[in-house]
């Protein structure tokens, strides 16, 4: 979701770096996300109060954690899904709306995870389903990318997942001076393709800001 360092450079990009295109130029984005955050680092950080400073009436926030909230080796990171991870999400979704903006849930995207018998399996356990159940209780727009990026790596394959990925040989990209095999963060493909799946979502949703989608 992150902008990444050397975007003319570097093969990896986050889909919210690549999603203004995909609108007019009414829409302008301001991608606070950082990689390797959790909501727990995000508001320790003070990166959500910072953009609750800014935040007003027309506004909207994408709001996708998840994969770092995971983290139960490190206390800086790792949040309960059911309970500190919860309330995390209903802090950020509550705050929105106390500026006037609107808040948007997203699960997780997926990692590309097939098993030997080539069997997609899930890594999120219980945190999709607990943004699931905030944007429900209370009645938040809500995307699940955990689902639709399920069906995405399928429909890739096992093999032709790789390219949504960063999958390279020594040598085959000047960025990596090694062997990359990296099955979370993603490559231009796969950034631009999970910006199609959030266009086609939110052109399903009663949000005004599918108005200024191209």
């Amino acid at each position: 979701m992150a902008n990444k360092v050397n975007p003319n450079e570097n093969p990896e990009q986050g889909w919210l770096q690549v999603l203004a295109p995909f609108f007019n130029t009414s829409v302008v984005i301001d991608n606070r996300a950082v990689n390797g955050r959790s909501t727990r680092s995000f508001i320790n950080e003070n990166r959500w109060d910072s953009v609750v400073k800014v935040l007003k009436k027309g506004d909207y926030v994408f709001i996708q954690f998840g994969h770092n909230d995971q983290k139960v080796e490190d206390p800086k990171r790792y949040t309960n899904p059911h309970t500190a991870y919860r309330n995390n999400l209903i802090r950020f979704v509550t705050d929105t709306r106390a500026k006037g903006a609107t808040a948007i849930l997203f699960s997780s995207i997926v990692r590309r995870n097939f098993n030997e018998q080539g069997t997609l399996v899930d890594t999120h356990g219980e945190y999709p389903l607990e943004a699931r159940l905030v944007a429900q209780e209370y009645d938040v727009p809500f995307i699940d990318l955990q689902y639709l990026t399920e069906k995405l790596e399928e429909l890739y394959g096992v093999e032709g997942s790789k390219k949504l990925h960063l999958h390279f040989k020594s040598g085959e990209t000047p960025y990596y001076k090694e062997d990359k095999e990296d099955d979370t963060h993603l490559s231009a493909l796969g950034a631009n393709e999970i910006c199609k799946l959030v266009i086609t979502a939110l052109k399903k949703t009663d949000l005004a800001l599918k108005k200024h989608i191209k």
